[in-house]
């Protein structure tokens, strides 16, 4: 079965080129907008158009940008934030007034908690009506006040050009996020001289706050000097920054062993001998203890999250701690530090390099791979076949199938965990999920920018089943692009997080956890999709190698374990390295995964 597609790819090519138009064109505010943001080099955008943002799509066949039409707003916003994360450009998302607005929120809370460029473009009532509760009025502005770093309300076509390259600069400089455009239907529709260069913003001044003193330099270099249990802590802003080659390189020259974030995962080879793996509530029970036992701490890019640092009053207790970190409220916000390096993380650790002393001591990495005993054994390729399936299982069999190439998009919950556990992430940008928020739904339209973004790799959606039921009418989206895109669906019958809590800490009450699936083959099937069901072990190799095979999308659901459990685990409130471990009764305990 297939379906025709009548993908919008605008009237013209596709070209991150400036587009060149004579100095003083007067030009409808639509016809601004456009202009600016193919002079930005924005060359897609993902949207669905309405009423109050209708003269910016009448106007959009006359620039070179590629449209992706959405089947829900909120797939718009998270499309943006994928494709911004694939590449580190700029994502841009298209909404109309009203619920277009509002449906955008979820999706931009999601890029500001994680902190990810991106620019929201929201049609507005006239100007005239603003305040009248007209029809699809919303003060989107105001809502979104607290999820953006800057928002704005545009009511005439001679503000459209220099709201919109601010709001670029804003979206990309120091600590990245979303930035809202809510430009009146009028301000479209008037006329104004376009300028692309006279509507330049004033150049980006950083905080005099964002440089590393000297002062602080020596004294971080002093506690350096003095460790003799020295941990790094490596944050989402290492990619942020493209700092992977100096954490590297300020690693191995000081041997100091490497804990990642969920975010973080990527920034420093999982392979490499300094790389301990991921930290915190789902973290590696090794990491976890090591923290705990050091007596430094150096925090890259990362802000001391809840759900890495347990509880705080038991955090950690003997360790110094260095903050490198691009954000000053981020500094001393969960965790008191010794020494904060305020300023882009590359730059900082560039002035350290040359000061830090060469590592010769090899007792605290023997000591941390001497706690790891067995339990490094995440590759459960060879994992004797019970007759179970099991969700490692299968992204242990798709890390392999991809030699861990791929760009892994995931949803929130157990699968997002275990692929994290499972997929080793050599390659940096290659998993890209919802750290902060926590968003389900999230996976499927990322993938999609995430596919825009970087067309000649290989995406890879891992999804549950609830997950997945939240935004799977993006499967429209993907063959109407005709995009190849492959979709894992970890179908256990439940939300399987939510299951999981209900199991450690509400007596097996599972309310409300059981959810019922439509067949998700059918469902793929009727989008066009190519698709399979597997319920074996023996099924994932070649089911995997199928879809790889294929020309476009391709759907597996995956039928595991409907009971089985992310460990190590910590309890809300517990300390850090008070981590539940995985019963012994379990057949995946031959992994020696949580001891």
């Amino acid at each position: 079965m297939s379906i025709q597609s009548n993908s919008i790819k605008a009237s013209n090519e596709d070209t991150t080129e400036p587009l060149k138009l004579p100095r003083n064109t007067p030009l409808t505010g639509a016809e601004i907008l456009w202009a600016t943001l193919a002079g930005e080099g924005v060359d897609t955008v993902f949207g669905y158009p309405g009423g109050a943002i209708l003269p910016a799509y009448d106007a959009l066949r006359k620039f070179p940008v590629r449209h992706v039409l959405v089947r829900h707003e909120q797939g718009a916003a998270h499309m943006a934030d994928g494709y911004a994360r694939a590449c580190g450009k700029v994502g841009v998302a298209i909404a109309t007034s009203g619920p277009g607005a509002t449906n955008l929120v979820t999706g931009i809370a999601t890029a500001m908690m994680d902190s990810i460029p991106m620019v929201c473009i929201t049609g507005q009532v006239s100007s005239k009506a603003l305040g009248s509760d007209a029809f699809q009025e919303v003060d989107i502005t105001g809502i979104t006040l607290p999820i953006t770093k800057h928002n704005y309300l545009v009511t005439r076509a001679e503000d459209v050009a220099p709201t919109l390259r601010e709001a670029f600069q804003i979206a990309q400089s120091g600590r990245p996020g979303p930035v809202l455009v809510d430009i009146t239907k009028d301000a479209q529709q008037n006329t104004a001289i376009f300028d692309f260069d006279a509507a330049a913003p004033k150049p980006y001044r950083p905080h005099p706050m964002l440089r590393a003193e000297s002062g602080s330099i020596t004294e971080a270099i002093e506690l350096l000097k003095q460790a003799k249990r020295p941990l790094i802590l490596a944050g989402h802003g290492i990619l942020q920054s493209g700092a992977m080659d100096e954490v590297l390189q300020f690693a191995e020259r000081g041997r100091i062993p490497v804990a990642c974030t969920l975010l973080g995962l990527g920034a420093v080879p999982a392979s490499h001998p300094l790389n301990l793996g991921m930290m915190g509530m789902h973290g590696e029970s090794w990491v976890n203890n090591a923290i705990q036992q050091a007596d430094l701490l150096l925090a890259f890019g990362m802000r001391f999250d809840d759900r890495v640092t347990g509880n705080l009053a038991t955090y950690a207790q003997n360790a110094k701690k260095i903050h490198i970190e691009i954000d000053p409220s981020e500094i001393n916000k969960n965790v008191k530090v010794d020494v904060a390096l305020i300023g882009d993380l590359r730059q900082v650790l560039k002035t350290l390099l040359p000061l830090l002393p060469e590592g010769t001591d090899a007792r605290w990495i023997s000591a941390i791979n001497a706690m790891k005993g067995d339990a490094a054994v995440r590759d459960i390729v060879n994992l004797p076949d019970n007759g179970h399936l099991y969700a490692a299982h299968v992204i242990n069999d798709i890390w392999h199938a991809t030699e861990g190439r791929a760009i892994i998009v995931t949803d929130v919950g157990q699968h997002q965990m275990w692929e994290a556990q499972y997929y080793k992430h050599d390659h940096p940008n290659t998993l890209i999920t919802s750290g902060g928020l926590g968003t389900m739904g999230f996976a499927l339209p990322a993938a999609i920018g995430a596919k825009v973004a970087q067309p000649e790799k290989d995406v890879w959606v891992i999804v549950g089943d609830g997950g997945f039921q939240m935004t799977a009418a993006e499967l429209s989206t993907i063959q109407q692009e005709r995009l190849k895109i492959h979709i894992a669906v970890i179908n256990n019958g439940f939300l399987g997080m939510v299951r999981q809590w209900q199991e450690a800490f509400y007596d097996k009450n599972y309310a409300c956890s059981p959810i019922l699936s439509p067949d998700f083959v059918k469902l793929a099937d009727a989008h066009g999709i190519s698709a399979a069901h597997v319920r074996s072990r023996a099924e994932v190799v070649p089911t995997v190698q199928k879809a790889l095979q294929q020309d476009g999308a391709y759907l597996i659901n995956f039928q595991v374990e409907q009971e089985d459990a992310v460990y190590p685990m910590i309890a809300p409130g517990a300390a850090l390295h008070d981590m539940i471990r995985r019963p012994q009764h379990n057949p995946l305990v031959e992994t020696a995964e949580d001891e």
